[in-house]
C-alpha cells in the first residue's frame, strides 16, 4: 500500500471515529436520556391513573366519611362550641369516673375557612378511670384531636394519677359546597 493511500485511509477512519463519537454525544445520548425520562413519565402517569381509579371506586365511602366528619365539627358560634365541648367533657368524666380540675379553652383563628378551639384540661383519677376517659374522647364522633397527653402520679404508690390533656376541636367557617 502506498503512503498516500494509507494517509487517506487513516484520515477516513479518524473522520469516521470522530463522526461516530459526535453522533453518540450529540444524538444517541440525548435520545437515550429522553427515552429514559419518557419511560419514567409514562410509569408515573400509569401510577396516577391507578390511584385515580382507586379513588373513583372509593368515592361513595370517602364522601360519606367526609360528610360524617363535616357534620361532627363544632358549631360556628363560639359560645355554642364551647358549651358543646364542656358538655362532652362532663359526659366523659361521668362515664369514666374522672374528676376534672380545670378546663381552659382558647380560640385559634388559623385560616379563613376554619378555626380551632384548643382546650387544656387537667383531671385526676385511677389508671382505669384515665384509660376509660381517653377511650371515651377518642371514640366520640366530635371532630376533636388529642394534641398532648401528660400523666403523672399524685401519690407515692402511683394509685392516683394526674392527667393533662391538650385537645383541639375543629370549626369549619364555610358550609360545604356540593360538587
Amino acid at each position: 500500500m502506498q503512503i498516500k493511500n494509507r494517509q487517506q485511509l487513516l484520515a477516513i477512519v479518524a473522520g469516521v471515529a470522530i463522526g461516530l463519537f459526535a453522533a453518540d454525544k450529540l444524538i444517541l445520548a440525548p435520545l437515550g436520556n429522553f427515552w429514559t425520562a419518557r419511560s419514567k413519565r409514562i410509569a408515573k402517569l400509569r401510577q396516577d391513573i391507578d390511584e385515580g381509579n382507586r379513588l373513583i371506586r372509593r368515592e361513595a365511602s370517602l364522601r360519606d366519611r367526609w360528610e360524617q366528619m363535616r357534620t361532627n365539627t363544632l358549631p360556628i358560634d363560639e359560645s355554642q362550641a364551647e358549651q358543646l365541648l364542656l358538655k362532652a367533657f362532663d359526659r366523659w368524666s361521668q362515664k369514666s369516673g374522672m374528676s376534672i380540675t380545670s378546663i381552659n379553652p382558647q380560640w385559634k383563628h388559623d385560616a379563613d375557612d376554619y378555626m380551632t378551639l384548643e382546650c387544656r384540661v387537667d383531671a385526676a383519677g385511677k389508671i382505669n378511670n384515665v384509660t376509660d376517659f381517653l377511650y371515651s374522647i377518642e371514640k366520640d364522633p366530635l371532630a376533636l384531636k388529642l394534641e398532648m397527653v401528660e400523666v403523672s402520679t399524685r401519690d407515692p404508690e402511683g394509685q392516683l394519677l394526674n392527667l393533662g390533656l391538650q385537645i383541639s376541636g375543629l370549626v369549619l367557617k364555610t358550609p360545604e359546597k356540593k360538587l
